[in-house]
Parts: structure tokens; C-alpha cells; sequence
């Protein structure tokens, strides 16, 4: 299993991609230190995805954006593990985790599960799981323009996998 760690060193963004099962740990080291983390995932067939990481506010004053978005085909199976710490002594700490996966076939198995640990006080913490299925009538809205059922399926998971872009 691979194991990675980073650490965000005071005043400083850094932006942490995460493209294959492991255990990544990112620490936020110092005041004014934010990490921006993503991870995609896409398995078919019979493959198999863990994915654990572990947000630690190691200092006051530090923010993170986690976000995780997977896709399972056929018998695949993806786990998310997340879980974010604020450490004793942090306050002013902004994070969020966010866990989403799609599943595509009857059999593909996943499981999303976030976590807090917060031992401070003064701190804006959240997260948001969903495992679930392409809705039927989002599906019957491109087939209806025209689409094909496997190209209707395609922009779909394009569009759920996308990174999101922020309106200003």
C-alpha cells in the first residue's frame, strides 16, 4: 500500500493530487498554510481502490479543501476513509471533505466514510458522503436529445468526475 505524506509549511498553498489507492496524510504545519487535495477514481472489472487520507491542522489559522470523487463499473469496489484533525490549540480552522461516488452496475460495491476529530475550539469543519446510482430521468433527458444510452452515460460520469469550477 502506498503511503504518502505532506507537509503545507506556515503561509503557503499546495495543491495535492491523489491518483492511486494509499494512505496519504496532509499536514498543515503552520499558520496560514491551505491544501487544496483531489483525488479521481474510475474502476472496472474486478478492481479494487482503499483510499484513506488524514487532513491534520497541526496549527491555527489553516485551511483545506478535500475532495474525492470515484466511479465503480462491474464488480469493482472503491472505499474513501477520511478523516480530518484539528489538533489541540488550533482555532481559526476552516476544512472540508467531501466523498462522492457513482456506482454503475448492480454489482460494483462502494462505501464513503468521513470523519471529524476536532480538539479545538473556534473552527468551521464539514463533510458530505454520497454512494449512489445515475438517475434514470438524467439519463432519459440525453437519450430523449438524441444520445445514445452509452454516450448519455459517458458525459454524465465526464461531468460528475469534473473538477468544479467557481463562479465568480
Amino acid at each position: 500500500m502506498t503511503e504518502v505524506t505532506v507537509t503545507v509549511p506556515a503561509n503557503q498553498t499546495q495543491a495535492v493530487t491523489i491518483d492511486q489507492p494509499g494512505k496519504y496524510t496532509i499536514e498543515l504545519a503552520g499558520p496560514g498554510a491551505h491544501a487544496d487535495i483531489s483525488g479521481r477514481f474510475l474502476l472496472r472489472g474486478k478492481q479494487d481502490a482503499n483510499i484513506e487520507i488524514y487532513v491534520v491542522h497541526k496549527a491555527p489559522h489553516t485551511t483545506a479543501q478535500t475532495t474525492l470523487k470515484g466511479v465503480a463499473f462491474d464488480q469493482a469496489e472503491l472505499r474513501f476513509f477520511g478523516r480530518i484533525i484539528i489538533e489541540p490549540n488550533c482555532p481559526d480552522v476552516q476544512s472540508f471533505l467531501e466523498e462522492r461516488i457513482l456506482l454503475l452496475s448492480d454489482q460494483a460495491k462502494a462505501e464513503a466514510v468521513p470523519e471529524l476529530e476536532i480538539l479545538s475550539d473556534d473552527v468551521k469543519c464539514s463533510h458530505a458522503a454520497s454512494v449512489s446510482r445515475v438517475p434514470e430521468e438524467h439519463l432519459f433527458y440525453l437519450r430523449s436529445r438524441g444520445l445514445s444510452p452509452e454516450v448519455a452515460e459517458n458525459l454524465i460520469i465526464e461531468g460528475f468526475l469534473e473538477e468544479q469550477s467557481q463562479v465568480e
